[in-house]
Parts: C-alpha cells; structure tokens; sequence
C-alpha cells in the first residue's frame, strides 16, 4: 500500500513510518517542522526512515501549502500532525487552531480527492473526553483545555467528511504515549532530564494525577492495524496500567539510580485528572492488546536519552 504519515517527523509520527515501511508499504512523511521543539531532535527522528528506499519526504506546511501532489495516489493517510500540549494552548490559541482545525481540514479536502483512499486515520486524543477519561467510547466529550478543544474539533471534521463526502474514517484516541522520542516537553521526558542531570523535578498539583500508559511500539502497531479497521469506528488506544505522577517518579529513581529533588509547582489548567483507556473493542476488531509493561517500557526510555544524550535540549525546554 501507499501510506501518507503527516507528523512524520514527530514523536509517534517517525515510529509509524518505520513500522509501516518494516511492513513492507511504500511511504510518504509530511512534516511542517513547526519550531514546538528543535528541529534537530525531528530530524533525528526521521533519520531511519529517510535512509529507507520506499520513503518519500516533503515538508509541507499543511496550513498553507499545496498537499495535493504528496497525498496523490495514497491508500491510507495516517493524519498524526498537530500542535500538541496542554499548557500553551490557552496562550496561543490561533497556533492551535490553525494547525488542529485549518491544517486538519486542508488534509481531509487533500485525501478525498484522491480516488484511491482506503482509511483515512485521525489520531485524536484522550483530551476530548475531559477531566475524567476512564472507560470505553461512550464516554462524552467534554474537553477541559483549548487543546482538547481544537482535537475534538478536528475530531467533528472528519466525521463531516465521513458523513457528507463518503471519507473512510478512522479515529484513534491516543491515551499518555510515551517511550524514545518523546518529545521534551512531555512529563516523563522531563523527569528523567532532571533525575540524570541533577536538577530539581518539578510536580505540578498534588501529584495523585493518574495515567493509564501507551508504550510507543504499541501505539504504532494499533495505528499500522487501524488501516483494515471498519470504517467509521472510534477506538480508545491505551495501555492499560494506570499510575499516578508519583509512581511514576518513583519508578523512574529505581532505574536512574538517581534520588529525585522534587521542587512542587501550582496544578495546570487543562490538566486530567484521571484517565484510563477501556480498549475492549480495538481488542475485539483488530486483535490489538499492549505488549510492553510499563517498567520495561520507562527503562528503554531511560536508555534512549541517555544515548540520545537529550539532557541539554529537556533542561532547556
């Protein structure tokens, strides 16, 4: 198949395109390089795949250029860009509204007019559900942050497209991703920055912030199945354990051997609550369930930036 991957050059983004070519799909990476982090550290992402002989890159900025010509002829379009991140959406709203909604819409009139298109696969976010995102699809959507906000938006597009204009649609709501390549301005990123740089880590809230975890390479292999989901589905993608922001730091001490100097800060606005993905039905329709464990899954992390040698670029961030 011809897979489109937008983002391609992001966290998720650059781990689906290497798994889809590993699978043997030719494809295409579309990525803006919005300056949210480094360039370098996209780069480096996006590395592996460009040194495969089936991939294609184009930087485009989905907002404003010609997106024609990169989608043509494409299977599958896998739309993962967007402008992430819970705190400077309430700062900069038109950013994420442009890249959430404008950029969103301008790839759906893209891949519709193809003629080829078999799934187009909106990756979404457990933000739109709220506060409290534990259970399964039926849960309501009830987002707390402009960032919520703007994917549930997006969300609505694309059903538009199904509904009006026939778009074999897809939607996967992605729950608390993390593993190598996360960005650096993430939780988990920046706790283990500061546990191997020495510096204090900062815990926003009381802490008892509690997160059901998505190991990367499991998020990627559901996304890689969702391409023979039926359409017009929405799936919960998650892994499954949940934990507060306390366990979480405690494990990570146990793996950097490293004691952490916990500096507290105000609890932000947008921030869940608690969230737990009930994934019964990707279960059911695709034979998904989570491979990595959630200690294994912080030790490859560890080890990535470690060897990444990402310190200077988390602290910085």
């Amino acid at each position: 198949m011809r897979c489109v991957v937008t983002g391609a050059a992001g966290f998720i983004g650059s781990h689906l395109c290497e798994r889809l070519l590993a699978d043997g799909h030719e494809v295409a990476g579309l990525d803006a390089f919005v300056p949210y982090y480094p360039r370098a550290v996209k780069e480096a992402n996006l590395a592996p795949a460009r040194a495969h002989p089936r991939f294609r890159f184009h930087e485009l900025d989905l907002r404003r250029d010609d997106l024609a010509a990169a989608v043509a002829g494409a299977d599958v379009v896998y739309h993962l860009a967007a402008m992430a991140g819970l705190a400077r959406s309430w700062t900069q709203f038109d950013l994420y509204e442009s890249c959430n909604v404008t950029g969103t819409h301008r790839v759906l009139e893209a891949a519709r007019a193809t003629g080829t298109l078999k799934r187009f696969v909106y990756a979404s976010t457990s933000s739109v559900y709220g506060r409290y995102s534990s259970g399964d699809e039926t849960l309501p959507t009830r987002p707390i942050s402009p960032y919520g906000v703007t994917k549930l938006a997006g969300e609505n597009l694309c059903r538009a497209f199904a509904d009006e204009c026939g778009l074999p649609l897809v939607t996967l709501r992605f729950f608390s991703v993390y593993g190598p390549r996360q960005r650096p301005d993430m939780g988990y990123h920046k706790f283990v920055a500061a546990l191997l740089a020495g510096d204090p880590v900062t815990v926003f809230g009381d802490g008892q912030q509690m997160r059901g975890n998505t190991y990367v390479d499991d998020c990627v292999a559901a996304a890689a199945a969702a391409a023979a989901a039926p359409v017009g589905e929405v799936y919960n993608l998650g892994g499954g354990e949940v934990v507060s922001v306390w366990d979480v730091l405690r494990k990570l001490e146990r793996i950097t051997g490293r004691r952490a100097v916990v500096k507290a800060a105000p609890p932000r606005p947008g921030d869940q609550r608690h969230t737990c993905a009930d994934t019964g039905k990707l279960a059911r329709h695709l034979g998904w369930a989570p491979r990595v464990g959630l200690d294994d899954g912080l030790a490859r992390q560890v080890e990535w930036q470690r060897e990444a040698g990402e310190v200077p670029a988390a602290r910085a961030a």
